[in-house]
């Protein structure tokens, strides 16, 4: 009897839990463009807090199913609705975060398990720094097969193969 009024109840609950805007969704991500902004869908945009919460759904009524600690995060933008962006990180979780937790800016993680950042965008270069994987910078420039990232105010040139931050045919300077 206990498990059938669990059952009940966790129905309630959802059903009351205000309806995804799956249709709007998939149009978007299918037209490449944010229905509420018009920005590139997905586009790559960082983390602006030390602390935020990514919930199942667009809405402060939807559970939380994660806490972010990692300012200036990169993460991809994958969906839009009202104020709310749906975003995936690099182990390719997804979920929903307030619009103004997000901000433009770039960053990159290191996917490699040992990356070599050189001091030009060229293999014979000198390295600058020797980055493992999980290391964090932000994305000053990239161009076709290189990126500049500054990690800790060491710049230096990596493969975009070697990281993720930055779509493989992406050509961008900050």
């Amino acid at each position: 009897m206990k498990i059938v009024a669990r059952l009940l109840i966790g129905l309630y609950l959802v059903a009351a839990l205000p309806a995804a805007p799956a249709s709007a969704q998939a149009d978007e991500e299918e037209a490449g463009t944010g229905g509420v902004t018009g920005l590139p869908l997905p586009r790559f945009v960082t983390l602006s807090s030390g602390k935020i919460n990514m919930r199942v759904g667009p809405g402060s009524r939807y559970p939380i199913d994660w806490v972010y600690t990692r300012r200036g995060m990169p993460v991809e933008v994958v969906a839009e609705y009202e104020l709310w962006r749906k975003v995936r990180d690099v182990d390719g979780t997804e979920g929903w975060v307030l619009k103004h937790m997000v901000s433009s800016k770039r960053s990159a993680i290191v996917t490699v398990a040992v990356a070599t950042l050189r001091r030009e965008p060229d293999d014979t270069a000198p390295p600058v720094l020797y980055a493992k994987k999980g290391v964090q910078g932000v994305l000053d420039e990239c161009r076709k097969e290189w990126c500049e990232l500054d990690v800790d105010g060491s710049k230096g040139w990596l493969r975009k193969s070697s990281l993720w931050g930055a779509y493989p045919a992406e050509i961008f300077k900050e």
